[in-house]
């Protein structure tokens, strides 16, 4: 008899676990995928054209909140949890769900879902969403090109869209950004690579987008996404913490399982912490990872016109994932606000509409708007709140220029963050010295960059 497994998901890991565990996989038939965190991504199929000739139907998707019921009626041997940035206590109350309808509960781990690349990886990765993996995505292809490397980077899957085609996505221009209709959410990480100069894959097929994007780099760069695991065995694993949410690098899945098994623990914005909470971070790490090399580090925001904002009555954007899920009620447009002297911070809240109203209701983001545009209503939907909201300036800290995307009708500042380590402490050059030179470095050229194994 053949398994047959539901593969709870968010458009992502979910999909990569599929690909990898049980695309092929004769003994199993995957029945249906549950979706949740990201609004417009039920109700739809994974595509029989990247299910495989095994599911010529494609795969239903359904809400999450069906999961009881598919349970049961499809008969499922086993649930597969396959997203991120969840508390341990939801992660157990989603398996007693799956328990309590008479599956299995099921978390696939690295050695069965990493994929083997055929040079060197660096993985960026985080303990929770909005901790500054971008920075310090960034600040690692700068000392890699620096450094006379080509790097390449593969995003963490953020695949909303038409899912045939986004099974590999190649970026190397904004056009190619505007070609392929991406959202808000995916111009926030994308962008700040292009801009750069670094060329970004992303999509549904991993397996598919490491053969393309390994051909045209000497050092591959996963730029990952919430708090989730690589898919690429890396050979040197980069994890960034946030004092400003201590404690949670050891309460939230799987960003804790980051943690532990991290080279190099970046500890950042500690110049927004108080020290009782960077001490904190430091003792969960030394704890859970004594091995791991440490980097204290401050994210430096900065405004393009910051003498706009003084005296001002202003409506802050921030980005959205980090307010949402990631449970911040704040970013860098209210650190540079306040430090720039406006008179207020006007709260959004009462001009919400649609889909951002509902996101008030399910998310406690406080008095600010996360940028929100994983459709074009939802763009509308910024655009008709920022118009009504009584205010004398916008600051839009999202990672994108909200301005070419949607009319704002008013004067508007950008705020930008940068990750810089403390004076005296290591750097991210320090860490990739593996990478780029010494014994460990020649080695790792000398066997094809293959990552250190798991342990047994």
């Amino acid at each position: 008899m053949r398994r047959r497994v539901l593969i709870m998901g968010a458009a992502g890991r979910d999909f990569h676990n599929f690909n990898v565990v049980y695309r092929d996989d004769a003994r199993v038939d995957v029945v249906a995928f549950t979706a949740a965190q990201i609004p417009f991504i039920a109700d739809r199929l994974y595509p029989a054209e990247l299910a495989g000739p095994r599911y010529a139907r494609g795969i239903p998707i359904h809400d999450e909140s069906e999961l009881s019921t598919l349970v049961r009626e499809r008969e499922v041997d086993d649930v597969v949890f396959a997203y991120s940035d969840v508390s341990h206590e939801y992660v157990m109350h989603r398996a007693s769900q799956a328990l309590a309808a008479g599956a299995n509960f099921v978390l696939l781990g690295p050695r069965a879902t990493m994929l083997e690349a055929k040079l060197p990886v660096v993985a960026v990765c985080g303990v929770r969403t909005g901790c500054g993996k971008s920075p310090a995505t960034r600040k690692v292809v700068a000392a890699l090109r620096e450094a006379g490397r080509r790097p390449v980077v593969v995003r963490h899957p953020m695949p909303y869209g038409d899912l045939v085609a986004q099974r590999v996505q190649r970026f190397a221009s904004l056009e190619d950004v505007d070609r392929a209709n991406a959202t808000v959410e995916e111009r926030e990480e994308y962008e700040p690579h292009i801009r750069t100069g670094t060329v970004v894959y992303a999509g549904v097929d991993y397996g598919a987008i490491l053969a393309e994007a390994q051909k045209e780099c000497d050092v591959l760069v996963w730029d990952g996404g919430n708090n989730d695991l690589p898919f690429y065995r890396p050979q040197l694993h980069i994890v960034v913490a946030d004092p400003l949410r201590a404690g949670h690098e050891t309460r939230y899945h799987p960003g804790e399982a980051n943690l532990r098994m991290a080279d190099v623990v970046v500890i950042n914005k500690v110049d927004a912490a108080e020290p009782e909470q960077v001490a904190a971070v430091e003792r969960s790490a030394a704890e859970l990872n004594p091995r791991a090399l440490v980097i204290r580090a401050r994210s430096r925001v900065t405004v393009d016109r910051p003498e706009e904002i003084a005296g001002k009555r202003v409506l802050v954007v921030e980005d959205g994932p980090t307010l949402t899920h990631g449970e911040m009620k704040f970013g860098a447009g209210v650190v540079a606000t306040t430090r720039h002297g406006a008179a207020e911070i006007v709260d959004p809240r009462p001009w919400a509409v649609g889909t951002l109203e509902d996101t008030y209701r399910q998310y406690d983001v406080g008095p600010v708007l996360p940028a929100m545009g994983y459709s074009p209503a939802q763009l509308q939907e910024m655009e008709r709140m920022i118009a009504a909201a009584d205010c004398d300036l916008v600051v839009v800290a999202s990672p994108v220029d909200l301005r070419h995307l949607i009319r704002i009708d008013r004067p508007a500042v950008r705020v930008r963050y940068e990750l810089e380590e403390l004076e005296g402490s290591p750097t991210l050059r320090d860490a990739l010295a593996p990478i780029l030179g010494g014994p460990e470095g020649a080695q790792a050229g000398a066997d094809g960059g293959r990552a250190r194994s798991l342990p047994e």
